[in-house]
């Protein structure tokens, strides 16, 4: 483990502010903020699926509105082409030339908003550029922002007319994170904030958030790295990931209804979100918490049930957690 530097400690205030900043703003989704923060640091994306109105698109324009980033939203729709979303070239008769016009790609944070809408060329366009950071069009290669932070969602309600993405491209996810309906008490001040805003419109100047800069981002994503993780917690944190692979060694019935298990880079997702969560809770070590707290979303898409499993109605997240009951704490 490295020494912390003198600037952890303005750090962690900072993404504490930022974290209530958007705990107030977002009423009733603390779950989702964490992720956000979490892939924010790790530097990972999200798969966020929930019904309508549950706040997915509110929390990341709020966390963008609170970073010295641009911002994009693209709604996913069945006649989307891969060049609405990458960009194109475009020619220029007065210079003799193509010219590049980037697309909402490029923008350092990305909403990609009912993904399983679009056909799958457009899927797959924003899975590659997620994966390898880059747009290839034409002959020429563009790097993306340094800062790449996609979230995509997907409605659960409609399935008519959508394009399900592959489970083996779901993998590009660091999170796929299911999100439900805030209780009594939070959509009690649902309405609260919702009157105040209504309010707010109608004053003019009203202040913009403080914005973090990209750099403090980038030093915090550092500070990550450097926590402390026990050599008895990473054996833990790797067990979990062999376990999906070979479940027979705990229990055989669970063995035949997992189909594929998690590749290594469960393992690392694994590891750099609960790296993250420790961090945001102001630790500079990793507990068995971390890890237990962060493998649901971590592997429920990469546990992939047998055809028996799915008959008997078991998904990925109920292997996860039967993962999770039998192998043994460090």
């Amino acid at each position: 483990m490295d020494t912390p530097t003198a600037d952890t400690p303005r750090l962690h205030a900072a993404f504490s502010a930022l974290s209530d900043d958007l705990a107030r703003e977002i009423v009733g989704q603390a779950g989702l903020i964490e992720r956000l923060l979490i892939a924010l640091l790790a530097d990972g994306h999200l798969l966020v699926e929930g019904a309508p109105g549950l706040a997915k698109t509110s929390a990341i324009r709020a966390l963008a509105a609170r970073l010295d980033a641009g911002f994009a939203r693209v709604q996913f729709t069945p006649d989307l082409l891969p060049a609405d979303l990458t960009g194109t070239e475009v020619w220029r008769p007065q210079d003799g030339r193509f010219e590049f016009l980037p697309g909402p790609i490029f923008h350092p944070i990305l909403l990609a908003d009912e993904i399983n809408r679009a056909p799958a060329k457009v899927q797959s366009a924003l899975l590659e550029a997620m994966g390898e950071r880059q747009v290839t069009v034409g002959r020429q290669t563009y790097p993306l922002p340094a800062l790449f932070l996609v979230m995509a969602t997907q409605n659960p309600i409609e399935q008519e007319g959508t394009f399900p993405l592959p489970e083996a491209q779901l993998d590009r996810f660091l999170m796929y994170v299911r999100i439900g309906y805030p209780d009594g008490d939070a959509e009690t001040e649902i309405l609260r904030l919702a009157r105040a805003r209504a309010r707010s419109a109608m004053q003019a100047g009203a202040p913009a958030p403080a914005r973090i800069p990209i750099e403090d981002v980038f030093a915090a994503r550092r500070a990550v790295l450097d926590l402390h993780v026990a050599p008895a917690l990473e054996r833990y944190l790797v067990e979990l990931v062999l376990a999906s692979r070979d479940a027979a060694r705990y229990d055989a019935a669970l063995a035949r209804r997992i189909a594929w298990g998690a590749s290594p880079r469960g393992s690392i997702a694994l590891e750099r979100c609960a790296r993250a969560r420790a961090w945001l809770a102001g630790r500079d070590f990793v507990t068995p918490e971390d890890v237990r707290a962060v493998a649901p979303d971590v592997l429920r898409h990469r546990v992939l049930p047998s055809y028996e499993a799915t008959a008997e109605g078991w998904d990925g997240e109920r292997l996860v957690a039967e993962l999770l009951q039998r192998v043994p704490l460090p």
